[in-house]
């Protein structure tokens, strides 16, 4: 499955996404036309149970899905849908083959059947059809909202991408459920930081393929600036960067198992922390080996490394995950640390 999951979005992603839908999106555009074929396509219900109007795919089989995404800087939410349409499926609620948000941020409360407060830094929150949040408390709550239900605070990231504040007042859901049993409130953080992490693998790849083409293309003092030493040590520290965290990022996602389980924290955490550092790294090098053009809004390079800047921080940044690593392992003691590395499994604070 993966195999055809990898060539078919591949080729969707390739013949599609262009710097010119790109730059339309960043100006507002919503591509309809893209979203209907990666809706014709099952990608956006692919990770729920069959039974419920997926596809039953696994996260090791759907990483290549959402590093494709990454790669290609796809501007919607497919990565968001799919980990939405999981959840939803994980507690008995039909999937949705629309765009959904993922709110990870937030306050919200329930009381008598009703929502309030407020979801922030929403993926593509003014596009989607539906949100999914989960509601604190003794007993964690799922919960499917209505997006126009609320009113929407439009804000961006640094590449232009929709991240906007949904404020709720006394909404009633459209659905709830509890969490499965094991699965912690903060999935959806768990689950986002996994995302991202198979994104910026894939963006990192993409400014990889880019600088290594140019430092072949690129003519100075007579030959190739590639066949220069300073350059190709640079380029090999970028691919170094790339691979640690397309493994990370594979890695966690091959531990996220399918069930009630949630998702394999200790991976998750360190795949996050691996690709966030990564970002400004390959981002420096980059634009340090184009020189003057890679700064140009003309040239594709900063549809990748604007994405590498913004994606590194959502879900938790490199700070906040390698702290809660940090204090997991001295709650652990010493004699912990090793077993945690050899088994992947650490339990980690609740909060980021």
């Amino acid at each position: 499955m993966r195999e055809i999951f990898e060539s078919t979005i591949s080729r969707l992603l390739s013949d599609t996404v262009t710097p010119e839908l790109l730059r339309a999106c960043e100006g507002g555009s919503w591509p309809t036309e893209l979203w209907a074929a990666l809706e014709d396509s099952g990608f956006a219900v692919a990770a729920a149970p069959e039974a419920l109007g997926g596809a039953g795919a696994s996260w090791a089989d759907l990483f290549v899905v959402v590093q494709a995404c990454g790669r290609h800087n796809l501007p919607l939410p497919l990565p968001e849908t799919l980990l939405a349409n999981a959840l939803l499926g994980q507690c008995g609620l039909q999937a949705i083959n629309a765009p959904l948000g993922l709110a990870a941020g937030g306050d919200l409360s329930l009381y008598n059947g009703r929502i309030t407060g407020t979801v922030r830094d929403l993926p593509w929150g003014r596009h989607v059809n539906q949100v999914v949040a989960v509601v604190a408390g003794t007993e964690p709550l799922l919960v499917l909202l209505e997006r126009t239900s609320a009113r929407c605070e439009p804000r961006l990231n640094t590449a232009g991408e929709p991240r906007d504040d949904l404020h709720f007042e006394g909404v009633v859901p459209m659905a709830t459920a509890a969490l499965p049993a094991g699965m912690p409130a903060q999935v959806l953080q768990f689950g986002g930081a996994m995302l991202r992490s198979a994104q910026i693998a894939g963006a990192l790849q993409c400014v990889l393929e880019l600088t290594s083409r140019y430092a072949t293309e690129r003519v100075q003092f007579g030959k190739p600036i590639g066949s220069f030493q300073a350059i190709q040590h640079q380029i090999a520290v970028l691919s170094e960067h790339s691979g640690a965290a397309t493994v990370a990022a594979e890695c966690a996602f091959a531990e996220s198992l399918d069930g009630a389980g949630g998702f394999a924290a200790l991976p998750i955490a360190a795949a996050k922390v691996c690709s966030a550092e990564a970002c400004g790294l390959a981002a420096s090098i980059a634009h340090t080996v184009h020189g003057a053009i890679g700064f140009t809004h003309e040239h594709a390079l900063h549809l990748s490394t604007r994405r590498l800047w913004s994606w590194r921080s959502e879900f938790g940044n490199a700070t906040q995950w390698s702290q809660r690593l940090g204090r997991a392992v001295c709650a652990g003691g010493a004699a912990s640390l090793w077993p945690a590395i050899t088994s992947g499994q650490l339990q980690l604070p609740a909060n980021v």
